[in-house]
């Protein structure tokens, strides 16, 4: 098996690391534009291979594809954080030209590999790697539930004091503040978390995870990387393992939630073909308004794009 991670930034190399250290595929690429930093990362976590006893080889390439050819996922992280003084649109209009060009190199030398966006914003970037590569909608889908999901059980182990691993949880919607919450669907042990914690107190954990990356970026003055590496990491392990996991996961939808033509998050299972299915659960009204907002922010983001596109 082979995996490439094309941007070797922080959540790149991070998702890279990952991805060797568990033996998930046989070679990772690491790809990035910058003169030598792919090759100095992969080098770097080849070179721990002995220490942390692990067999998967890290190859590192500027800006060569070739070496990228017969890649079974393909994971993007490109793309530039948002600037001071640089709008919603100028960010989109970048980062989408940067997503665009290595969607077409990817597809070139993997034609047939399953593509999982991490470059922001999210959901419009998941759009643009559709449009660019003509694939199915199962083939090419966006991370961000999984990350999300990740802080909300996160603060919740805190908060009640147990271990992570017990809490299950699932979250819909756009990625940042227009998630939805689905308490009801969230679990300790298989106890719901509404028997074992106050209104009060979940509803702060929902709203803390919800602004969960702008609390990092106040903190550390620059995005996350070792979560969003992680959870990128663990989409590309259920693919080429064929897992079967349930992720929730940004895809196109196309009716399910009374939904079309829009990327959002949700529930699906995941294995060898990319998204063998979408979830539908059973919303009441105020998840259903909260998922309705989302999907309106998120088509007024698609709209830019789509001006840019024409």
């Amino acid at each position: 098996m082979k995996i490439t991670v094309v941007g070797a930034g922080n959540v790149g190399a991070t998702c890279a690391d990952v991805l060797a250290y568990r033996e998930i595929a046989n070679e990772v690429i690491l790809v990035d534009i910058k003169e030598g930093v792919a090759e100095g990362k992969a080098l770097d976590i080849w070179q721990k291979s002995p220490i942390n006893l692990y067999d998967t080889r890290t190859v590192g390439s500027t800006n060569d594809y070739s070496v990228t050819a017969g890649s079974d996922v393909v994971v993007i992280t490109s793309g530039l954080p948002r600037k001071p003084g640089m709008t919603r649109d100028d960010l989109i209009q970048t980062n989408a030209g940067i997503v665009k060009s290595v969607t077409e190199n990817v597809i070139q030398h993997s034609p047939d590999a399953v593509i999982i966006i991490v470059s922001n914003p999210l959901d419009v970037m998941t759009y643009q790697a559709h449009l660019t590569s003509g694939k199915s909608r199962n083939k090419v889908m966006g991370m961000a539930g999984i990350l999300d999901t990740a802080r909300y059980r996160a603060f919740l182990a805190e908060k009640l004091d147990v271990s992570p691993k017990d809490i299950q949880a699932v979250l819909m919607g756009g990625h940042g503040d227009t998630m939805v919450p689905l308490p009801r669907y969230t679990t300790v042990g298989g106890i719901p978390v509404t028997e074992l914690i106050s209104d009060s107190d979940l509803d702060a954990i929902v709203e803390r995870t919800k602004f969960g990356g702008g609390e990092l970026v106040k903190l550390m003055g620059t995005s996350a990387w070792y979560a969003p590496g992680s959870a990128a990491a663990q989409m590309a392990e259920a693919v080429v393992k064929d897992q079967k996991r349930v992720f929730p996961v940004c895809i196109k939808l196309e009716g399910e939630y009374g939904i079309d033509d829009c990327y959002l998050g949700v529930p699906v299972i995941l294995g060898k073909n990319g998204i063998e299915k979408v979830i539908e659960l059973e919303l009441n009204d105020d998840e259903k308004a909260m998922l309705e907002t989302s999907r309106t922010h998120v088509k007024e983001v698609m709209a830019v794009l789509d001006n840019l596109n024409s």
